[in-house]
């Protein structure tokens, strides 16, 4: 299938994406059950993920002096009960997240959260904590655009659902810039990266199949996984936070997988031929590869 395994896990599973995504990155739905392991974010190939922008460092928006209580109008952040889930490469997200108010939206989210501590994410602004969301999954740093700031919260899409956000309390996360926007246009099969509001590129590309199609709506880049197989090109694949709309629908080897871009060995670009990811020429692979950081939007149009 189309999609990346859990990192560190054989196979599927062995898809680590290092620094970017680890090990459950490799669940990436990569249209095939052979996945790698994880990879360094781009930049120094060192494991080590790259700075989210080019241009500055995540700067901290949220520091543990900075309570949700300072302020009168910034709701005070429930203390979260014992047993709460967290979120997780392979498990499907808890419930009762709201769903994301503008899911089709193009506009361009130029600012993610990089979480820095195990914080509580909540249904609302000073409303009831649903899950844990952790500093790594499968060791892969966790950077997760905000769409929406609210007294002093911000809400973000999470990783293992669609279409779906959370709410984080002022403290325990630090903003970074994203300048970047991957669109991908299923009927006309077509991927454009997007730099700072300006198309940069455009490929020609496969997509899910009709019993597995490619999920609507924005996501984003959750990290990168280092395939073993050949089929991937050699290349190193881009897990997003995305996974199937069904997970029956893809092979069992791939059930808990993440919707992945990556390359292919076969030239089947501008078919519906994978089990759910994008399949991108090497040539594109590579540039994304270099060009695209954690956190990045990537919103799948009809």
């Amino acid at each position: 299938m189309d999609g990346v395994s859990d990192p560190g896990s054989p196979g599927i599973r062995a898809r680590r994406v290092s620094r970017r995504v680890a090990v459950p990155l490799a669940l990436v739905m990569v249209a095939v059950a052979g996945a790698g392991s994880a990879a360094p974010p781009r930049g120094d190939g060192t494991g080590a993920a790259p700075p989210p922008a080019p241009a500055a460092a995540a700067q901290p928006t949220g520091s543990p002096a900075a309570s949700p209580s300072a302020s009168p109008s910034v709701p005070r952040a429930r203390r979260p009960p014992a047993g709460l889930p967290v979120i997780e490469y392979l498990l499907p997200l808890p419930k009762g997240f709201p769903p994301d108010p503008t899911p089709m939206s193009t506009e361009q989210l130029t600012e993610g959260a990089r979480v820095l501590t195990k914080l509580a994410v909540y249904d609302a602004p000073g409303g009831r904590p649903r899950a844990y969301l952790t500093p790594e999954i499968s060791g892969v740093p966790v950077t997760v655009p905000i769409v929406q700031r609210r007294s002093g919260w911000v809400a973000v899409l999470l990783p293992s659902g669609n279409r779906t956000i959370g709410w984080l309390p002022p403290a325990g996360w630090a903003t970074t810039p994203l300048r970047d926007q991957i669109l991908v246009h299923r009927k006309r099969h077509k991927l454009t990266w997007v730099r700072d509001g300006v198309a940069q590129k455009s490929w020609t590309v496969s997509i899910g199949s009709d019993v597995s199609p490619t999920p609507l709506g924005r996501t984003f880049v959750l990290g990168r996984g280092r395939p073993t197989s050949h089929v991937y090109a050699g290349l190193d694949v881009l897990a997003l936070g995305a996974v199937p709309d069904d997970p029956y629908s893809v092979p069992p080897a791939l059930r808990g997988a993440h919707i992945g871009i990556h390359s292919w060995y076969q030239n089947t670009f501008g078919g519906n031929s994978s089990d759910g990811c994008v399949q991108v020429p090497k040539a594109g692979q590579r540039l994304l590869l270099d060009e695209i950081v954690p956190g990045t939007q990537v919103v799948v149009l009809p």
